[in-house]
């Protein structure tokens, strides 16, 4: 009896021992699901970029198994910093998903600290020479706006009937740059002269009414279309274009479908959306984590061809372009995807 008893001491002993060994490995949730955490510079809301990234995430929770969860971390370095250190100090956090450029920086000594860890950055490249063993649990993706950007260039200067368009950053930041770059490019392709090209930077990511405020005065000085690359900034350049009585062309997500519930009148004053696929492209990276088919230790850089970038063919581009500009804008978009026409790019 009591060597029966004994035995089942040790097996208990044993299995609470495995228990904490893989707990403190860190790699799954008590339910045993991989765990992705996004640490989000800003707050979601923001119909654009942030809620773009958030809906592939959510999309790849609900059909592929993950769990999902995010940190709102603001704007604020300090605390974006610290939101990653307890992502980085949770054992149950498998991904971490993050674009902050001082963060990316710092992704090849942490890596190697934490090889338990999975490390995810998109729209910021990984620099993998700085990786003394190559990195093999970091990827990264970027986007290839400067294509998407000449397309909506293009796009505006054949639909612009004054022969002036704007455009509206956030903050001037070098992947902004590569946005403006292209859609310069792209315009000039259409006819539109760069000093028809109207650029501002509101300095923001969440001032609305700064960028309503930026719009209203390039469509005073002859406008008729701006692109929003603002983030939640650029909600207030669709407000400045219905004021205006002009055209606005959204960024990241299809805004027009975005809005059109909420504000039917900013939705309409949306031609088209420059698209980058943040959205489908994360939904691609946790499938092929759960596949086992990450190419870890590289950047991917995701054009046109792997629809990385694009444009929103809604009804609302298809109720307000006409036949030959849909034409024109399709052979272009052609030749930029079979390399015929180079897009310039910042990088």
């Amino acid at each position: 009896m009591k060597k029966r008893i004994t035995i089942l001491g040790l097996l208990v002993v044993g299995a609470i021992f495995l228990a904490a060994c893989g707990g403190a490995a860190g790699g799954a949730a008590d339910d045993g699901k991989v765990v992705a955490e996004y640490i989000i510079g800003g707050t979601l809301g923001d119909k654009s970029f942030i809620d773009s990234a958030n809906r592939g995430l959510t999309k790849a929770e609900e059909e592929l198994g993950i769990e999902y969860r995010y940190v709102e971390a603001s704007s604020d370095v300090t605390k974006i910093n610290a939101a990653f250190d307890d992502a980085l100090a949770n054992p149950e956090i498998d991904i971490l998903v993050f674009n902050q450029a001082d963060i990316v920086e710092k992704i090849p000594t942490l890596a190697a600290d934490y090889p338990e860890k999975s490390f995810v950055s998109f729209d910021e490249a990984v620099d993998f020479d700085q990786c003394d063993d190559g990195c093999p649990n970091v990827y990264s993706m970027t986007y290839a706006q400067n294509e998407g950007s000449f397309l909506v260039g293009y796009y505006a200067g054949l639909m612009s009937e004054t022969g002036i368009i704007g455009a509206v950053g956030g903050e001037e930041l070098p992947v902004i740059a590569d946005f403006m770059v292209g859609y310069v490019q792209g315009a000039g392709e259409a006819g539109i002269p760069e000093e028809n090209v109207l650029i501002q930077y509101a300095g923001s990511w969440s001032d609305p009414a700064k960028g309503k405020e930026l719009a209203l005065t390039m469509y005073q000085q002859g406008a008729d279309i701006v692109f929003q690359v603002a983030g939640g900034t650029g909600v207030g350049v669709f407000a400045a274009a219905e004021e205006a009585g002009q055209w606005a062309i959204g960024v990241d997500s299809d805004q027009a479908l975005v809005m059109e519930e909420t504000d039917p009148d900013q939705a309409a004053v949306i031609l088209t959306s420059m698209l980058k696929n943040v959205d489908n492209s994360m939904y691609r990276f946790i499938e092929m984590y759960m596949n086992d088919e990450v190419p870890w230790g590289t950047s991917e850089h995701l054009g046109i061809p792997e629809g990385g970038v694009g444009l929103a063919y809604n009804k609302y581009f298809d109720e307000y372009t006409p036949d030959d500009v849909k034409e024109d804008l399709l052979a272009v978009q052609e030749q930029v995807t079979n390399g015929e026409i180079e897009v310039e790019s910042v990088y």
